[in-house]
């Protein structure tokens, strides 16, 4: 659900920043990319949006749950979060 949760403060802060709603898209990247956030963020927290981008698919696309979770090893999710 961390995916889910920096989403949402991406679109609050789009729609802060270009008093407009926000694109219909998931891409925590992207979100930042069009509000100009991604600027000001460090590369550690680009990293980290980076390495959230995919786990959204699990909340969403239930078919590809199998493959998120066997990627989700121990020591895989240690290590980068």
């Amino acid at each position: 659900m961390c995916h889910q949760i920096i989403e949402k403060i991406l679109k609050a802060y789009w729609t802060n920043c270009l008093m407009e709603v926000p694109l219909k898209i998931h891409s925590l990247s992207r979100l930042a990319e069009r509000t100009g956030l991604d600027k000001q963020l460090s590369e550690e927290q680009l990293d980290f949006i980076d390495k959230l981008e995919p786990l959204n698919i699990e909340a969403r696309y239930p078919s590809y749950k199998e493959r998120l979770i066997k990627s989700l090893t121990k020591e895989n999710t240690v290590l980068n979060f």
